[in-house]
This record gives structure tokens, C-alpha cells and sequence, in this order.
């Protein structure tokens, strides 16, 4: 196992039932990277650009991040468009997980530098699926850089 595919995902999600429903879909598929919450986008903004400064969050950047786009305070398009923008984080994946189908927010996540774009699905078994596609692509087939 590379040291690449045990750095943490990141989860940005703001909802307790989607974050549990997505942690027990990763551990179906046996994923054995750390999984880090963070419940809105200051949290993960903090943890992305102060990675090792604070104790208990990881000495390393994730593998990928995984964010929610519709959260209180800052929302997922502003983190998208930090992280694109810092030269130190631009290159880590990030993918959209969101319940928005608008044309609108697909677009304006691509345009500020989304990686991916997936629609949380409302069937546990199709939820279940994509985290095993996210799993098998992201971390076993593309080639991530080494940060952190």
C-alpha cells in the first residue's frame, strides 16, 4: 500500500445523516485511509491551510477532498475557489458532492476548478456505488500528486 492512498480524505459536509451514510459506504468498500470531517467551510479552509499547526487535525494534506457545496457560512463554491487559487492547494482533487443538479452550480464548479462533480444520490445503494467508484478512481487508477 503507498504512503499516497493513507493520506486523509477530506469530507466537507455540513449534514451528520450524509456524513454517516457516506463513512459507512467507505468502510463497505474497506477504505483505509483516515476519513476528516469538517462540518462547514471555515473548518476546512483552517485545516487546509494551517495542515500541522493544529493538534489533532493531520500532518498531511488529503488524498482528495470531498465537498458539499450548500453550507452555512462559507459555502463550497467559496472554499472551491481558495483552494484553486493557493498555490500550495490547487493540485489537490477536490469533487463536488452535492444534491444540486442545477446546470448553474455544475458549471460554476468547473469553471473555479472542480476535479469532478457527483450528485449525492437519495438511495443508499447507488450511494454506495459511487463511493466505491470515487474509491476505485481516485485512489487506486489516477495518479495524485505528492503534497504535504
Amino acid at each position: 500500500m503507498s504512503a499516497l492512498s493513507l493520506k486523509p480524505i477530506l469530507v466537507v459536509e455540513d449534514s451528520v445523516e450524509d456524513f454517516t451514510a457516506l463513512g459507512r459506504a467507505f468502510r463497505k468498500h474497506a477504505l483505509p485511509n483516515p476519513i476528516l470531517r469538517c462540518e462547514d467551510g471555515d473548518q476546512a479552509l483552517e485545516y487546509l491551510q494551517g495542515y500541522g499547526k493544529r493538534p489533532g487535525w493531520p500532518q498531511q494534506l488529503p488524498a482528495f477532498v470531498l465537498l458539499d457545496l450548500n453550507m452555512p457560512g462559507t459555502d463550497g463554491r467559496a472554499v472551491l475557489a481558495v483552494l484553486k487559487q493557493d498555490p500550495q492547494l490547487q493540485s489537490i482533487p477536490v469533487i463536488i458532492f452535492s444534491t444540486s443538479t442545477n446546470s448553474r452550480d455544475i458549471e460554476e464548479c468547473y469553471r473555479l476548478g472542480a476535479n469532478s462533480y457527483l450528485t449525492k444520490p437519495i438511495d443508499y445503494a447507488v450511494l454506495e456505488e459511487k463511493t466505491r467508484l470515487l474509491v476505485s478512481y481516485w485512489l487506486n487508477t489516477s495518479e495524485l500528486p505528492l503534497l504535504g
